[in-house]
């Protein structure tokens, strides 16, 4: 009878381990984060949405025949009006269209590094403000932070684009002709400063749309990581 007594407490104390150590794993895959997991959870969201949309834009097409489309600026249409007679610059405003929006489609290809080394450099307390900010947190951070970095560094590359291009003569080319129109008002042929802007300004609303889907589609949360971090948001105060 004792025998058979040891024997099933032996059984108990093996099936409360087995249950024990069940539990112990359950804890570790889904306990509470530490500030490393909020950190790099962000960081690889952000990353993420940095590759897709530095990605999506410097494909053919990605500025030219979408929403970030680069437009000139208004005071530009005096130009391309007032060309319009001009042997060689009668289609002058959908020739520098399509240049400069290749220009822009070409750095974009640059983009992503300098993006990444930003997120990089995010501390726990930058990552916290973020996940349980606004919904535009994030993109905000990054324009903030690292936009006159990014032009610092993405303005040779639009210049390099322009010029490949050949956006910034034909450009100039065009103000200069209009330049030579009696009783105009004489027009900056620069052309870099604006185009750079206007990509950036198109990047950055590409990772805008970004975070908000990985913020609110759960369906793009697309490891345990990102998973674990984003359910924290998703149960702040007020959701």
């Amino acid at each position: 009878m004792l025998k058979k007594i040891g024997f099933l407490f032996l059984i108990l104390q093996f099936t409360a381990c087995a249950e024990l150590n069940q539990i112990a794993g359950t804890l570790a895959e889904g306990g509470a984060l530490t500030n490393a997991d909020i950190a790099n959870g962000l960081k690889q969201a952000l990353e993420i949405g940095v590759g897709k949309g530095s990605d999506a834009l410097s494909l053919k097409d990605g500025y030219f025949k979408s929403q970030y489309k680069i437009l000139l600026p208004p005071e530009a249409r005096k130009v391309t009006d007032k060309l319009q007679n001009i042997p060689g610059f009668s289609q002058v405003e959908d020739v520098i269209l399509e240049k400069i929006n290749r220009g822009a489609e070409d750095a974009a290809k640059k983009a992503k590094p300098i993006f990444v080394d930003a997120i990089k450099a995010m501390t726990f307390t930058d990552a916290m403000d973020i996940l349980m900010g606004t919904d535009d947190a994030a993109t905000n951070y990054l324009n903030r932070t690292t936009h006159d970095r990014l032009y610092g560094e993405f303005q040779p590359v639009i210049v390099n684009s322009l010029n490949k291009f050949n956006a910034i003569e034909y450009w100039a080319d065009a103000v200069n002709a209009y330049n030579k129109i009696p009783f105009v008002e004489k027009m900056n042929p620069s052309l870099d400063d604006y185009v750079t802007n206007q990509a950036l300004n198109g990047l950055f609303s590409m990772v805008e749309k970004e975070e908000l889907n990985i913020r609110k589609n759960v369906s793009s949360r697309t490891t345990d990581l990102l998973k674990r971090v984003f359910a924290k948001q998703d149960n702040r105060a007020g959701n």
